[in-house]
């Protein structure tokens, strides 16, 4: 257990140490999505009846942004680690695969909320907002910085250095988190496109936790919870399995 909780601070002290890159500009970048796209379309677009776009969304820049730096947290932290060559380091020691998980998507956990509290903190000052059902709202948060930090454990396996991660990052995720109803309402795109969205797990989680802010959301909470909850566990799953056989960390 001990072993856990070094590494785990190791991973927490690795992005606290650069805050001003790892917190405080993912947070600068959501405050310039709100201004530019509140500016645009504030006026022009009521999502939920009585709530303003700019309300709408800052949900989705907060759950955004938490995603985001879930993943770059755990993927950036093992690619750098086999380019410099300090994971021998570790290798080496006694620290079992379910111990590697623990602490390095924890860490991702703890980075993707601590960017989503100062984006929530920051952007709501731009628009009232009230917690409807919290609960959702941390549940959804919780849920999808675990399974983006596994997400970042799988690409950080794959990748050997980080034009590798970035292409994971750029055509995978991006894709993925803006397709997911950050900036609209599922319900304002053609047939074709809501379906795509609906397989998409990241609407899911963007979806959910919005539900904890407005009390509403386009599907069922307990649907989204069920399928948030399912990816999490099969990408769990496969991130043990990974991790367990050595996957290109011992070549």
């Amino acid at each position: 257990m001990n072993g856990v909780g070094t590494l785990f601070r190791k991973e927490i002290l690795r992005f606290w140490k650069v805050a001003f890159q790892t917190v405080a500009a993912p947070v600068m970048t959501a405050v310039l999505y709100l201004l530019i796209f509140g500016h645009v379309l504030e006026d022009k677009v009521e999502v939920f009846p009585g709530v303003g776009y700019t309300s709408f969304l800052i949900p989705g820049l907060v759950m955004m942004s938490v995603l985001q730096n879930a993943f770059a947290n755990s993927s950036s932290s093992l690619v750098q680690s086999k380019i410099t060559g300090n994971l021998v380091f570790l290798l080496v020691t006694p620290l079992s695969h379910r111990a590697w998980f623990t602490a390095y998507v924890g860490a991702s956990v703890v980075r993707g909320l601590v960017v989503g509290t100062g984006v929530f903190l920051v952007t709501a000052w731009f628009a009232p907002l009230r917690l409807a059902e919290p609960w959702w709202a941390i549940t959804f948060a919780v849920l999808g910085a675990g399974m983006l930090g596994s997400l970042g454990l799988i690409a950080g396996l794959w990748a050997d250095k980080f034009d590798q991660m970035a292409a994971f990052q750029n055509f995978i995720i991006m894709p993925m988190t803006f397709l997911s109803g950050v900036f609209y309402s599922v319900h304002s795109l053609p047939g074709v496109w809501q379906t795509i969205s609906h397989l998409n797990p990241f609407f899911y989680m963007i979806d959910g936790f919005r539900r904890g802010f407005f009390g509403v959301s386009d599907v069922s909470p307990w649907f989204s919870l069920a399928v948030v909850g399912a990816s999490f566990l099969v990408v769990a799953g496969i991130t043990l399995r990974l991790l367990a056989t050595g996957y290109k960390l011992r070549s």
